[in-house]
């Protein structure tokens, strides 16, 4: 009689060990597969820093000579002492891109635009980029006037930036005297700052103080004014492309450097448990041995 207990209190442990065993190795294999596909993830967002370094050294070659350029035009108005007229009637131009994995600065600029919205609510405005249009038309569908995309998926050339401008000044269903543009300025290769310039229409500049200083003949002002509209709008997506590939970048860095250390711990995690399933077979084992 007590050794048919005996025996079946023996056979009850094996059982219940076997139970525990199967839901540790299950345990363990899902702590595997979720190894392998955080280590796949930081060879890809790895990948990806490079690329973003390599395109971030260029965007930064072009942003300085097209700052060059929007920033003589702007010393060029302020020099010329213009002011802004009396209930101008105003645009506003957001320079986003198409893409996105660059941490928040898209939201930056849907928030300094929507913010001046709220301020003027009927001000046009003209996204450039998919990622800031699908932001501001959550709130403001009825002020797109024009959006624009496919520029910036490289370094924005000038006569991408002549085209946009052409087609906001050729709209005559478009009233605006003065545009303001919204981008994010370039500060370091792991900063930015959303920033706005200002530019103003020929017949304000014209009749700024020092204007006449600059002896520019009647029958080029409308070139002039076309040229100042595209250099500045040129200058602003430069800029804001050589900023968007370095918060790529830098996205891209604290990406690879999060799936280190989930990796890291992983690994931590998997090791105890395989040490845990290990343990557990050799207490079998010793058990077993005891008995015998």
């Amino acid at each position: 009689m007590f050794a048919r207990s005996a025996i079946t209190t023996r056979t009850a442990v094996p059982a219940l060990n076997a139970v525990g065993q199967t839901r540790n190795m299950a345990t363990l294999k899902e702590i595997q597969n979720r190894l392998k596909s955080v280590t796949n993830i930081s060879k890809i967002t790895a990948s990806m820093k490079m690329i973003a370094s390599t395109k971030t050294t260029r965007a930064q070659r072009a942003m300085n000579v097209a700052r060059q350029y929007g920033q003589v035009s702007n010393d060029f108005v302020k020099q010329s002492e213009v002011k802004k007229a009396e209930n101008a009637k105003e645009i506003l131009i957001t320079a986003s891109s198409d893409k996105g994995l660059c941490g928040g600065i898209h939201s930056s600029l849907s928030r300094y635009s929507r913010r001046y919205l709220n301020e003027h609510p009927d001000t046009p405005l003209v996204v450039i980029g998919d990622k800031g249009k699908v932001q501001l038309q959550r709130v403001y569908p009825q002020n797109i006037a024009y959006s624009f995309n496919q520029i910036g998926s490289t370094i924005p050339t000038f006569d991408e930036s002549s085209g946009i401008s052409s087609v906001i000044l050729n709209d005559k269903a478009i009233e605006f005297d003065n545009a303001k543009l919204v981008y994010n300025q370039f500060v370091s290769a792991i900063a930015f700052e959303t920033s706005e310039i200002e530019n103003f229409p020929i017949s304000q500049i014209v009749e700024a103080p020092n204007f006449k200083a600059y002896e520019v003949q009647e029958e080029v002002l409308e070139n002039l004014n076309e040229f100042l509209f595209a250099n500045t709008m040129h200058w602003a997506l430069v800029e804001g492309h050589a900023a968007e590939m370095a918060a790529k970048r830098t996205a891209m860095e604290n990406a690879t450097k999060n799936a280190g250390d989930m990796i890291q711990r992983l690994t931590l995690q998997y090791n105890r448990g395989r040490q845990t399933v290990i343990t557990n077979e050799l207490i079998e084992i010793i058990t077993g041995a005891s008995a015998l």
